[in-house]
């Protein structure tokens, strides 16, 4: 089971700027180590998801958590690219 805590409570536990609550933490790690091109960023819908998800709920989310419910309800991030046409008859 999945522990929920408010903004206050992970504020009041340090927790706010830390891991898993804040990319910045992940950031500073990747640019020590100098793996920049492998940190994860997450898409803008993920914060917006995550910002009414606390204003409706009064739960503090990490943004993976967000982004894990929002793939299970069908979301992809890449979804205004346009499909690419098929070809009869195989590939051109």
């Amino acid at each position: 089971m999945i522990q929920l805590y408010t903004r206050k409570q992970v504020e009041d536990r340090g927790l706010l700027h830390s891991k898993p609550y804040s990319v910045l933490a992940d950031a500073f790690i990747y640019i020590s180590y100098g793996f920049v091109d492998k940190m994860k960023l997450y898409h803008s819908d993920v914060y917006y998801v995550r910002a009414a998800l606390e204003k409706h709920s009064g739960y503090y989310f990490s943004l993976k958590q967000v982004e894990d419910a929002m793939l299970a309800e069908g979301w992809r991030e890449h979804r205004h690219m346009p499909r690419k046409k098929q070809t009869k008859g195989g590939s051109k």
